[in-house]
């Protein structure tokens, strides 16, 4: 095998943070390495070193022998190393074209040839499956799961030879994903390296040819795939064995609790009726559109509904956030960079957002009693961070999930509408938060959990919905359903009313 790149023994510190210490590992020409490791195990800053948007304090890397220590992002993708982000990194007020060029338009005596750049953008759009939208269309009007391969062909276009995915299916639906992988067999077969990040082991089986796995910032581990079981992966990532995946915390399911009667808005949900019940955890399937982060959004009161009603105990819910948040519903978002966290503001203070009257007395905050439940929240879930005061933007995606998680448990709700919580979160911490759904649902809390990995749902839950086109299309409980039901209903068409 060709070794295209090698790293040796790099190092990062930020302040008294070291991100990775005396980290090793091999890409070969023509195979997928996965990178796997818990959230802050140093995986998204080997991949910003790679990429020029860091440099590192010591050690060494070379692509096909070469000395390769980049000045920047544009020098690394001059040297053909191209990065697609978790996070979108697109500007949305520009056009497609614009945004896969940016950075790389090339001009003639100081004129922008676009028809010979529309070419090239056209190439890399039909490679993702972009062929149908036009090149001129505006960034921001498109899908997340558009935008996401439009990341994928802004690295295409660049004739990169090593291509780092830094967790790119975490916003893209099941149908997205095959072509995404479908785009990296290509690129396989082309003799690029690509370096890949995903919390998801049957992912990695499924995309990777080798694994590197990083723990607290070391190398532990790395081989190839076919000579590793699922196992001894996660124990390496944790450190410890993890027996569990998905611990089962006993519980009874109680009397109703949160009724739903023909709850419809514009676009969706259209006349969802359901009954929620004490010390249930309802798992909501369904495809990326199909309605089920607007049902948890109407239920919250986030988003106006056109008619219908929503009972707590048999009391009707006023249409008003506030309203709902006291009579004791709490929603985790989706969304955790523009929703689920103010970004600029600590750890702390985003814990204790929307709860200061618990620490306040007489218009006064006693800061010391918010520091101390701050740590005991940072410890309970597991938050990796420098000390409480740390600014949220400086987490790693995971940490910040996690920081959004425990400020909604700290709220201490009733019903908990969690829209997909273990979306880019490690699969021990995930494992925590089936625990802790399941302790919710011990204590005669109710759940409701939204995910698009099917195998969680059938897993944690006690029911699951099935969400088609706006609408609830069957409910059952768990043991009723499989995988491959569960998708069948999801795709099924519903017939209007």
């Amino acid at each position: 095998m060709n070794a295209l790149l090698e790293v040796s023994r790099i190092s990062k510190r930020f302040g008294p943070t070291i991100a990775l210490d005396n980290v090793s590992m091999t890409a070969q020409a023509g195979r997928v390495l996965a990178l796997i490791g818990e959230n802050g195990a140093g995986k998204s800053t080997l991949l910003k070193t790679l990429s020029g948007a860091h440099r590192p304090d010591h050690g060494t890397m070379s692509i096909d022998g070469q000395s390769y220590r980049p000045a920047g992002p544009i020098d690394a993708r001059s040297r053909g190393v191209a990065i697609v982000y978790q996070e979108l990194t697109l500007a949305p007020d520009l056009s497609i074209e614009d945004n896969i060029m940016l950075g790389r338009s090339g001009t003639v005596a100081g004129t922008l040839l676009r028809s010979r750049q529309r070419q090239r953008v056209q190439k890399a759009m039909d490679q993702v499956g972009l062929s149908s939208i036009s090149p001129k269309a505006r960034t921001g009007d498109q899908s997340v799961a558009t935008q996401q391969l439009i990341e994928v062909a802004r690295a295409l276009v660049s004739d990169a030879k090593i291509i780092l995915f830094d967790e790119p299916t975490s916003s893209l639906p099941a149908a997205d994903v095959d072509r995404l992988f479908q785009i990296v067999d290509t690129l396989r077969s082309r003799g690029l390296a690509i370096i890949y990040i995903s919390h998801f082991l049957e992912e990695v089986r499924r995309i990777a040819d080798d694994y590197a796995v990083l723990r607290d910032g070391h190398s532990v581990g790395a081989g190839q795939l076919s000579q590793i079981s699922d196992d001894q992966i996660i124990s390496l990532m944790v450190g410890r064995d993890v027996d569990d995946l998905f611990p089962a915390v006993p519980h009874e399911i109680g009397s109703a609790r949160l009724d739903i009667d023909r709850l419809t808005a514009a676009p969706v949900p259209h006349n969802v009726s359901l009954s929620l019940r004490r010390g249930e955890i309802f798992g909501v399937a369904g495809l990326v559109g199909a309605g089920r982060t607007e049902l948890l959004r109407c239920l919250f009161a986030m988003q106006p509904t056109r008619s219908g009603t929503v009972r707590l105990d048999g009391r009707p819910l006023p249409q008003r956030i506030n309203a709902r948040r006291r009579a004791g519903l709490g929603l985790l978002s989706e969304d955790r960079k523009t929703e689920g966290l103010a970004q600029n503001l600590s750890i702390t203070e985003n814990l204790s957002m929307g709860n200061h009257q618990r620490y306040s007395t007489l218009g006064c905050l006693n800061l010391n009693a918010r520091s101390e439940d701050a740590k005991r929240w940072i410890e309970k879930v597991e938050i990796k961070a420098q000390h409480p005061n740390q600014c949220v933007a400086e987490l790693s995606g995971g940490n910040q999930q996690k920081v959004a998680l425990a400020r909604l448990l700290a709220q201490d709700a009733e019903i908990y509408l969690l829209d997909e919580p273990t979306k880019g979160i490690d699969v021990g911490t995930k494992a925590e938060i089936y625990r802790i759904m399941g302790q919710l649902a011990a204590q005669g809390k109710t759940v409701v959990f939204v995910s698009s990995y099917l195998p969680e749902l059938l897993a944690v839950c006690d029911r699951v919905g099935v969400m088609s086109r706006g609408r609830m299309t069957e409910v059952r409980v768990t043991k009723d359903w499989n995988e491959e039901e569960l998708m069948l209903a999801a795709l099924a068409a519903t017939e209007d009313e």
